[in-house]
């Protein structure tokens, strides 16, 4: 008798199906997204869904793809777990196959009990009916579905119905569009995704779609800050994308970037390992193709496509270049934040924040910049910030430590620039001349500034500075004080000329200064004076 031989074999439950398929798509648009990616890889030009929660819940996917011979569903879509890439299977486009693990189709029972499959190719329709519970029942080694051939035209594509549902709630329309949109970035303008409701008007389901419901403030192309991370990679140039920021915080399930291959998610949004307490992380939305990790032999995608499995050197290399470039693109991003703020802040309070700080001593600068680089990073609104802005300023204005902001308005004028460059005597020279030119104006004087100093001012001469003013209760000031205060108007005139503005054009400012003959202190003294001066001017008769 001969010795029996001995063997190990491997089986397969019908409840693979249940792991691989129920519990993994139990969401709607990711079951209904591995349609649409068959429908893409038969060369479909348009998809649609039809979503039915009416007496009878239902949903149906159809397609004008290439359709199913006999033999095809048996040897393709019945069989799972095939490799269509390795089988190098042929299609009537150029498109390259987005599904390579064979399992999508299980996605179905995540769904629905009952599935129904119409598809047709060379004149041939074949129809055949898939049952959860029958699978899970059947005793015999292969599942065999009933199905019906029938002869037909020249018609392709394929129709799936889907029965017997889990979920038996109303289909929010809108918001499974935009999930669907999601899942997918084709690059192909002839591919189109249609999705409705109970026979209404359909979406049209199309990658601008995901983002359609932010206001960005800031995108980049991915090409233009491929270069900007510190860690060097192979395949950065095969990279494409766009990363957008907004002005105000996203909500948390639109934040992150997500990565594409070949039109299909394969990593949900995320960023890389950046550690996420970081404000600008709020901000940042975005997506990238990287179609070269779906061309390596190794399969780096699970199953699920909501990941990368990172735990690689290829696909750890990625990711590090990705989280440099994150990096880099926060630094970036707050240099192009503060700048629009602060342009913002001049448009609306006339403070160039740039010139205010460099107008303040060293030590109050050291004070203020922390304080506007926490602002620039808070979640204050624009206006909010303006406003915090425009009070420090007023707490702490130009030139603080001096008597700038008290000046008369045309002083600071003819002396600002000298001011600004801590050139006191020439802030005095230019502001005394302001004052001659101002008085001459008035007065129409043509005598030498000393002369006309003398010749306009003073009791009952051409400009009276006290011409306007009366008590408060409506009486006129005596004659002794309106004689005094038009004298002295007339003798500070004289003297700011005489004993300023003559010897600082005549004599060396170095000598002037170092000998503290004329120091700096007199000449803000003297700007002070002529203050005083030009206000008297302004307001005289």
């Amino acid at each position: 008798m001969e010795e029996e031989i001995k063997k190990l074999v491997m089986r397969f439950e019908a409840h693979t199906i249940e792991h691989l398929g129920v519990k993994m798509y139990s969401h709607t648009p990711p079951a209904i997204a591995e349609l649409i990616a068959n429908s893409y890889d038969a060369c479909a030009r348009i998809v649609n869904i039809r979503l039915y929660d009416g007496e009878q819940f239902r949903i149906e996917v159809e397609d004008n793809g290439d359709g199913m011979t006999f033999e095809e569903v048996n040897d393709h879509f019945l069989r799972i777990g095939r490799n269509r890439r390795k089988e190098k299977q042929l299609n009537s486009c150029e498109r390259k196959p987005t599904g390579k693990k064979g399992l999508g189709k299980l996605a179905l029972f995540g769904l629905g009990n009952k599935i129904t499959i119409i598809t047709k190719k060379e004149k041939e329709q074949v129809k055949f009916t898939l049952n959860y519970s029958d699978i899970l029942e059947w005793n015999g080694t292969d599942y065999t579905p009933k199905f019906e051939i029938t002869k037909i035209g020249n018609q392709t594509g394929t129709i799936i119905v889907l029965e017997e549902l889990k979920r038996r709630t109303n289909y929010p329309l809108e918001d499974y569009a935009r999930s669907i949109s999601k899942l997918f970035n084709f690059k192909d303008k002839d591919f189109k995704v249609l999705i409705s409701l109970n026979d209404g008007e359909p979406i049209e389901i199309h990658n601008k779609l995901k983002y359609d419901n932010i206001t960005p403030q800031f995108e980049w192309k991915f090409d233009e800050i491929k270069n900007i991370s510190v860690s060097d990679y192979e395949e950065k140039g095969n990279i494409e994308g766009k990363l957008i920021t907004t002005e105000k915080p996203l909500k948390p399930g639109l934040r992150g970037i997500t990565l594409f291959a070949n039109g299909r998610l394969v990593n949900s949004a995320e960023f890389f390992g950046r550690s996420e307490s970081s404000h600008f992380y709020s901000y940042l939305t975005g997506w990238l193709d990287v179609d070269f990790i779906d061309n390596y032999q190794d399969d780096y995608i699970s199953t699920d496509r909501q990941s990368l499995n990172w735990e690689n050197e290829v696909t750890n290399k990625l990711k590090i270049y990705l989280s440099e470039t994150l990096k880099a693109l926060e630094k970036l991003w707050r240099n192009k934040r503060k700048e629009l703020k602060q342009e913002k802040i001049k448009e609306i309070t006339n403070v160039d924040v740039s010139i205010w700080l460099k107008n303040v001593p060293d030590n109050i600068r050291a004070l203020l910049e922390p304080v506007l680089e926490v602002l620039d990073d808070s979640e204050l609104t624009a206006e909010e910030q303006t406003s915090t802005v425009q009070n420090l300023h007023t707490m702490v204005p130009d030139y603080p430590y001096f008597h700038w902001r008290q000046l008369h308005v045309k002083i600071q004028d003819a002396s600002e620039e000298g001011y600004k460059n801590k050139d006191y005597y020439k802030a005095f020279l230019e502001a005394a001349k302001r004052y001659a030119n101002e008085t001459r104006t008035k007065s129409g004087s043509t005598s030498t500034d000393q002369g006309m100093m003398g010749e306009v001012y003073g009791a009952g001469k051409i400009i009276s500075v006290c011409g306007n003013y009366k008590k408060t209760d409506g009486t006129d000031f005596t004659d002794s004080t309106i004689r005094n205060i038009e004298e002295g108007q007339k003798l500070l005139s004289m003297g700011i000329v005489s004993g300023g503005r003559n010897p600082l054009s005549h004599e060396e400012i170095k000598e002037l200064r170092d000998s503290d003959l004329f120091s700096e202190k007199d000449c803000l003294d003297g700007l002070s004076l002529l203050s005083h001066l030009m206000k008297r001017l302004d307001n005289s008769v």
